[in-house]
């Protein structure tokens, strides 16, 4: 029970971010409306998304520098884990464009750069399925993991600020933290990040352990 304490502590950040967000006083903004109360959920799975995905390059230069089993599981999983909120945030994105721009999608620079970043990464999964000699799986695997989280940050955060763009922060148009932030909303803001932050990494921890059983089980079954 002495390391559960993140996991209770994950569960009551994301209650209070999911119920404060629902429920909770937002400004009254033009176009917004109503709709601001995304900010509570898609931003953060973005937040959680990057720092997922920072780890799981992080295991895979550990990889290229000492090869083990663990580090190749750990990189995969918590790629796998920094995919799902990647679809998340673009699902809760396009909702929100949908009450605010008219539309589900459109050709917006940040957007596209997310999609594209996205459809970079699903590569990297098509790419592990497609190797079967598990050396060679998991050196190549972690040598496109760190091309992916180059050219991603580069499609999410830097083009999209050179050039016009709906989205906020881009183009001119200004961020949330200079629009309509204000500290009554960064009470729930930084929590959800923290939340879906420590979600990604319990996800990751629980499919990590259960590859690790199925390896040991398979390892048993050789002998």
């Amino acid at each position: 029970m002495r390391n559960a304490w993140w996991k209770v502590l994950t569960v009551v950040l994301l209650i209070y971010s999911v119920v404060m967000g629902l429920l909770g006083t937002v400004p009254r903004l033009a176009i917004l409306n109503e709709t601001i109360r995304n900010l509570y959920f898609h931003v953060p799975m973005w937040f959680g998304m990057t720092i997922i995905l920072f780890a799981s390059v992080v295991y895979s230069v550990l990889y290229l520098r000492k090869p083990s089993d663990r580090l190749d599981v750990w990189a995969y999983q918590t790629a796998r884990t920094g995919i799902v909120l990647a679809v998340l945030g673009l699902a809760t994105g396009s909702v929100w464009a949908r009450f605010t721009w008219g539309t589900w999608w459109t050709s917006d620079p940040r957007l596209n750069g997310a999609a594209v970043a996205v459809l970079i990464y699903g590569a990297y999964l098509v790419l592990r399925s497609s190797i079967v000699d598990e050396q060679q799986r998991a050196r190549i695997s972690a040598v496109y993991n760190i091309f992916a989280f180059c050219a991603a940050i580069p499609l999410l955060f830097i083009l999209p600020r050179l050039t016009d763009s709906l989205h906020p922060g881009a183009g001119g148009n200004p961020g949330f933290s200079q629009y309509d932030l204000d500290n009554n909303m960064r009470l729930v803001f930084y929590p959800a990040v923290i939340g879906w932050t420590l979600l990604g990494v319990w996800i990751t921890n629980v499919s990590a352990r259960l590859t690790f059983v199925k390896h040991k089980l398979y390892e048993k079954q050789l002998a």
